[in-house]
């Protein structure tokens, strides 16, 4: 039986402090955090190894642990120049052992409409291996994530990566596979070999839109049930990605404001957290887990 470690994007409960986050995770039943923003001017990518230094004391006196770097490396055009993004990426490999994280995330580059992925697979092929083993030489674990518009989209293309990058692994994504228009049970079966963790989001075909997890087309809970099985350690990583309702504070108060609300909006970002995380641990108690 699985042991499930649960983290989060803990940028997406609204708040732009490490303290904020600490505590929003805690109140939700949150033990690790996958760290990627810090407000508008901060982000994961370019945080300072200095600053690192300093978030990790305060992550020991709190208790809590670091599960992955949600770093956005691999998210530029495969036409752009590689060098110095892979020159970012070292740093934050860094930044990743400061924290102690066993993981940072990656993608497979964009492309521009209608060019082709084929004729541009040895390349994406080849910088992400760099990637990888760079990570790899320096005791991280790189783990490829699939989403919209990027060479592993689909998941086909993701098993082509994670066959022939060593020491590569995958985040396994529904929600993003969902968009894609992808059967994810047909995915997961691809891709569960090469998959190290998994991102809890789900999503709908009739609109793309992102709902809380067991909600939508992403089959959530065959593949939780699935992974299960396993033995040992794996981290599901809540990334809610929930509507928020921005114009709430130009309502008027009461009643009237939830009836204006869109569907499937929530008030706050604390909320929407909040109902991402009771979906997922709804559905593990399903499972028995």
């Amino acid at each position: 039986m699985a042991n499930f470690i649960l983290s989060a994007f803990s940028d997406e409960c609204g708040e732009a402090t490490l303290s904020g986050q600490i505590a929003a995770c805690k109140a939700n039943g949150i033990t690790h955090m996958e760290l990627r923003g810090f407000g508008k001017e901060m982000n994961i990518n370019k945080l300072p190894a200095s600053a690192a230094k300093e978030m990790r004391r305060e992550l020991d006196d709190s208790g809590m642990r670091v599960g992955s770097i949600g770093s956005g490396y691999g998210k530029i055009n495969i036409k752009e120049a590689f060098a110095p993004h892979f020159e970012a990426f070292k740093r934050t490999v860094e930044v990743a052992n400061i924290f102690s994280a066993p993981y940072i995330r990656l993608f497979s580059f964009y492309f521009d409409a209608g060019d082709d992925h084929a004729a541009n697979r040895e390349r994406v092929l080849e910088q992400v291996q760099t990637m990888a083993d760079y990570a790899y030489a320096n005791g991280v674990l790189a783990c490829h994530e699939n989403e919209k518009g990027i060479y592993g989209d689909t998941a086909d293309r993701c098993l082509d990566l994670l066959q022939n990058c060593s020491h590569l692994r995958g985040v396994f994504d529904p929600a993003n596979f969902v968009q894609c228009g992808e059967d994810t049970l047909r995915a997961f079966e691809l891709l569960a070999p090469y998959t190290e963790y998994l991102h809890m989001k789900d999503a709908l075909f009739a609109d793309a839109s992102v709902v809380p997890v067991g909600e939508g087309d992403g089959n959530v809970k065959a593949i939780l049930s699935a992974v299960s099985k396993r033995t040992g350690d794996v981290m599901l990583t809540l990334e809610p990605h929930l509507q928020v309702f921005d114009g709430l504070q130009n309502l008027e108060t009461g009643g009237e404001t939830r009836r204006a609300m869109p569907k499937g909006a929530y008030e706050s970002h604390a909320a929407s957290f909040k109902a991402a995380a009771d979906a997922l641990h709804a559905l593990l108690q399903e499972i028995g887990a």
